[in-house]
């Protein structure tokens, strides 16, 4: 039953007047009563298969001529170039529904239910989603996903990272405790995790460079196109690294993804309508670095209601990055807007030494990272000053009475760089099962 020929392949040229065996699925079909064409699918793409009564006889063409959208079928057949739309046919000569479609349940996802959708945000589409992950557009999306995960985990190789893995099960926070999703366990109260990072620096002292892409968890009511609250994560942490060292590794990986995405997945991209000199800009171009302090001017210039301190929400971090033609990093935020585990700066400790890196496009934030508070009296002192309980972080805090070292680090939201580079309107497109605060099925 192995598959050895997929539509992709047939394509390319691989098989030119060869007889052929494929496996997929009905995607469209029409015609007579004597023949039919049937567009099938796989994983790979699509193609026209040309399916005559004489050649396959009555009762595999009526069996044919029945069968619904999403039927999976096996059929044998001569490839066929041709100069039409599709390059290339298949003309059939047997063919076999191996799981047919009943007639009373045929298969919801329609078109004009997608062209309702207004790019899948219709709570029909969310409801079906298992379906609808056998689209064109989200089959697209899916591989573009593979894609940028892939050079996540080879640009952190190549750079002799270790991948680490942390517990989903913690004690306490990393970032506010009103986004932390309580769970029962055996008696005690446990969180699912923010972030890998607490633990990732625990590791830090004894492998120096790793990173990781996990799911992490935050209980955000926010509807913003850019939310979930099951996300992916790539994460990293480095031995003896300052804030601009850290920066050039979220740099590093983000222009690497985006020209892996050229090389990889030029047709998808046009599939799905992006720009591809955007893509290219994105992935040449050195990205700009800007202080907190002057991005406050910028906006409070345009008319926005922001008090120096406050940390950027999406609202304002959608109209700073209205003029980016790349994006760029913004660096010294305030003390007070950051918690406790971010470095003040020595030169001047209203400010800490860390970096949000901004999309353009309107996308906002995809990493946030800096010098993590690295000696145990500056940690106390921190903990203290926001009036976080010291006992929940008592190994944290271990790591610094044993040999601490100047580190760092950043965490990269991949659902949002997986939107932002394919241009999606929602997050939840780019991901198979999105979870909001709204829903948690299918």
């Amino acid at each position: 039953m192995a598959k050895d020929c997929w539509i992709g392949d047939v394509h390319k040229g691989n098989f030119d007047g060869q007889e052929i065996e494929l496996k997929g699925w009905i995607h469209r079909t029409r015609g007579s009563n004597k023949i039919r064409f049937l567009v099938l699918r796989d994983s790979t793409g699509v193609i026209q298969c040309v399916i005559k009564r004489d050649l396959v006889g009555d009762k595999s063409f009526d069996l044919i001529k029945s069968a619904l959208i999403e039927s999976s079928i096996i059929l044998k057949g001569l490839v066929e170039a041709t100069d039409r739309e599709h390059g290339h046919e298949i003309q059939v000569n047997s063919v076999e529904i191996i799981g047919s479609v009943n007639p009373e349940r045929p298969f919801p996802i329609t078109e004009s239910a997608m062209l309702e959708a207004e790019g899948g945000e219709s709570e029909f589409l969310l409801d079906n989603r298992h379906l609808y992950l056998r689209t064109g557009r989200m089959t697209t999306m899916l591989k573009i996903r593979s894609t940028i995960f892939g050079t996540i985990h080879s640009y952190f190789r190549n750079q002799d990272f270790i991948e680490y893995q942390a517990p989903n099960f913690v004690a306490g926070a990393v970032e506010g405790g009103s986004t932390l999703f309580e769970v029962p366990y055996f008696g005690k109260k446990a969180y699912l995790t923010q972030s890998w990072q607490l633990y990732a620096e625990a590791a830090m002292p004894a492998l120096e460079r790793l990173y990781t892409i996990a799911p992490s968890f935050r209980a955000e009511k926010s509807r913003t196109r850019r939310h979930l609250t099951e996300f992916w994560h790539a994460e990293m942490e480095v031995a003896w690294a300052s804030n601009d060292e850290i920066m050039k590794y979220g740099e590093g990986v983000v222009r690497a993804t985006a020209r892996n995405l050229l090389e990889e997945r030029e047709d998808e991209l046009n599939e799905i309508g992006r720009d591809l000199d955007l893509i290219a800009r994105y992935a040449d171009s050195k990205y700009p670095v800007m202080r907190y302090d002057e991005a406050v001017e910028i906006l409070q210039s345009k008319g926005v209601d922001i008090e120096w301190g406050q940390d950027l929400d999406y609202s304002k971090e959608k109209i700073l990055t209205a003029d980016f033609a790349v994006p760029h990093f913004l660096t010294h935020y305030p003390r007070v807007a950051k918690p406790f585990y971010h470095r003040p700066d020595p030169d001047d400790t209203k400010y800490v030494l860390c970096h949000d890196l901004l999309a353009p496009e309107g996308y906002g934030e995809i990493i946030g990272g800096g010098e993590r508070t690295w000696s145990e009296d500056e940690i106390l002192e921190r903990i203290d000053e926001e009036g976080t309980p010291r006992e929940p972080y008592e190994f944290y805090i271990d790591t610094r009475r044993y040999g601490g070292v100047p580190h760092g680090g950043f965490g990269l939201g991949v659902d949002r760089l997986c939107a932002w580079l394919a241009g999606a309107d929602h997050i939840r497109e780019v991901i198979p099962f999105p979870r909001d605060s709204r829903r948690v099925t299918p």
